[in-house]
């Protein structure tokens, strides 16, 4: 039976609002005297509870950004490269009134009446969600401000320059130890534990490892290695724990997408963390109609190709493999693709038949799977709890870390990454082939992987796809140096010219394309295909003319286009955020970096 977490927000937190900086000026102990509330550990649990902000179902749209989709959305980061945005407008990320709470907290939780050991537990919570604060801030803007304490108005420190991102890391890094060390691994469900910041402890850690070791503009790579070896020990200690495990009951054909549509997640022995939802107790959230009907983002036919086959084999490397139509792209394939992307065959509920894509909506042809709910009761759809952090995670940042440090061996591969493939049902990984048969369009994809290439690669290649939709891409090209890869534009379904193609897998036409010239014609007068059903029609032509569908060479045929602008990434400088302008009129102190 499903538990239930209640949380009570504190009206402080909820109530204070930001002024000229942001929040940092702004006193909660207007609203809470730390005299009359820090008192007992139950006065701690209701602050730090009110502090409590995690991830969501929202998530399974956040690869907005990234190489896995395509999108009509106003993205950031393509806005950037196509040079539609500048400093001047570029002005979100730069609150910091959740870290005046959270140091507010830590300044005043020694006053309760507890022993030292259960202070030192709520302060691990506010450390971890400083530090989780921090991490943000320092993905967006590299070097911010670290501020340990609350500053009353008038203070001089409001209007310090950035500190340099290594001390940034440092205190981050300071505090998630701390937290992990003091945090209790008994806590109510639904709120992070010592196994919860253990895995954004290691999480953190091979993000600045990793992006110091690629990104040389920091003059920081020397000190990498320090933090991979901080990601692989904690992953190792969590795993060593024996807590967590992949979930896998011999199914894999539905144990990876049970992940992401259980109405219950508290007792997954892969979930280190759950973000639980009940219609029946007032915390719901149903994301359907964005993830699949009306939403903002497609899967791009990149990510479909980075899938292994079934036999573990590429599926790149097969012959034609790049004018292979729907139909034959998901036959023999990694089971995650079919639980991840709408497969051929698949039926929605409540039909009875099999779906067919709306070519015209959907960007690329190819519809997302995950975190879609096959169901029409609404209890169902609002209900499903979403994995915050997952044990995979955990492993894949083990593999991925010993791998960079040139560490790793077949046992780790073994206890880390071929637990995930098992999942799947594919063969294991083995150290000595990929290295020695390294996969050419990774490795164009990837230049700058030196050593261990082909094994990197691999480990890259089942984080890209044990994570896609999960929130995860953007920030691995940002760290791994792999920007590069946002300035081709997502491309769809290859269709080899006009004609009638079946998308169910049943051998029987479903649509027909015809020229962007022609008339579809009315309903009395559609070609009906064997089973008596009305052939779905598309105008077919180039992006720019009134076609509904948009192929690369037009009547020709080619991939499904979604765009036909230019993308620019700019390097060093797109892989970071100008402080907003406003606010260096402010502070002059502020000053920009990397050619902002």
């Amino acid at each position: 039976m499903k538990k239930h977490l209640y949380i009570i927000a504190i009206a402080a937190l909820t109530t204070v609002a930001a002024c000229k900086k942001n929040g940092l000026d702004r006193l909660p102990q207007t609203s809470i005297s730390p005299n009359l509330f820090f008192n007992t550990e139950s006065d701690l649990s209701l602050y730090v509870n009110g502090l409590i902000s995690q991830p969501d179902r929202g998530s399974y749209l956040n690869d907005q950004s990234t190489d896995n989709v395509a999108t009509t959305a106003a993205v950031e980061v393509k806005n950037i490269m196509a040079g539609n945005t500048n400093a001047q407008n570029i002005t979100t990320g730069w609150s910091w009134t959740r870290l005046r709470n959270i140091n507010y907290f830590l300044e005043n939780c020694g006053k309760a009446q507890v022993s030292a050991a259960v202070k030192s537990h709520y302060a691990g919570l506010a450390r971890y969600y400083r530090a989780e604060f921090y991490l943000d801030k320092m993905k967006r803007f590299s070097d911010v401000p670290w501020y340990s304490g609350t500053l009353e108005p008038g203070d001089a420190e409001l209007y310090k320059p950035r500190d340099a991102r290594a001390l940034v890391a440092d205190s981050i890094m300071a505090d998630l130890d701390y937290a992990y060390k003091n945090v209790r691994e008994s806590v109510p469900v639904g709120t992070p534990g010592k196994w919860a910041v253990a895995t954004l402890y290691s999480r953190a850690a091979l993000y600045e490892g990793t992006y110091r070791k690629y990104h040389s503009e920091l003059n920081l790579s020397n000190t990498a290695n320090t933090f991979l070896q901080t990601a692989a020990r904690v992953a190792g200690e969590l795993m060593a724990s024996k807590k967590f495990s992949i979930y896998n009951t011999g199914k894999p054909e539905q144990d990876y997408g049970t992940l992401f549509s259980s109405q219950d997640l508290t007792t997954n022995t892969e979930v280190i963390l759950v973000n639980i939802f009940d219609l029946n107790k007032s915390k719901s959230q149903n994301v359907n109609s964005t993830v699949f009907g009306d939403y903002e983002q497609a899967p791009a036919k990149d990510l479909l190709q980075t899938y292994l086959m079934r036999d573990g084999s590429r599926f790149t490397s097969l012959a034609n493999y790049n004018q292979m139509g729907f139909v034959a792209e998901f036959k023999n394939r990694d089971p995650r693709l079919s639980q991840t992307m709408v497969y051929p065959g698949w039926i929605r509920v409540p039909d009875a038949t099999p779906y067919i894509q709306r070519l015209n909506k959907n960007f690329t042809g190819y519809h997302q799977l995950k975190g879609y709910v096959n169901s029409t009761d609404n209890a169902t759809l609002n209900g499903v709890d979403f994995p915050v952090y997952r044990y995979a995670e955990v492993l894949l940042t083990y593999a991925e870390a010993l791998a960079e440090l040139g560490t790793l061996t077949q046992a780790n591969l073994d206890e880390s990454v071929n637990l995930l493939r098992r999942r799947a049902g594919l063969p294991d990984l083995n150290l000595f082939a990929a290295n020695g048969n390294p996969d050419p369009m990774l490795v164009q994809q990837y230049p700058n992987v030196t050593a261990n290439v082909g094994l990197l690669l691999e480990i890259r290649r089942e984080r890209r796809v044990e994570y896609a939709f999960e929130n995860m891409r953007y920030d691995d090209l940002m760290r791994w140096k792999a920007g590069k890869l946002l300035t081709k534009s997502p491309e769809g379904m290859y269709f080899s010219g006009l004609g009638k193609y079946d998308l169910t897998g049943d051998g029987i036409d479903d649509i027909a394309l015809i020229d962007r010239t022609a008339t579809i014609p009315g309903e009395d007068q559609k070609e009906k295909n064997s089973l008596g059903v009305k052939l779905i029609y598309y105008r077919a032509g180039t992006i720019g003319t009134d076609a509904t569908v948009y192929l690369k060479n037009g009547n020709a045929g080619g991939n499904i286009v979604t765009e036909n602008v230019t993308r620019i990434f700019e390097e060093p400088k797109y892989y970071y955020r100008p402080v907003p302008q406003q606010q260096v009129a402010l502070n002059p102190k502020l000053t920009q970096i990397f050619g902002w």
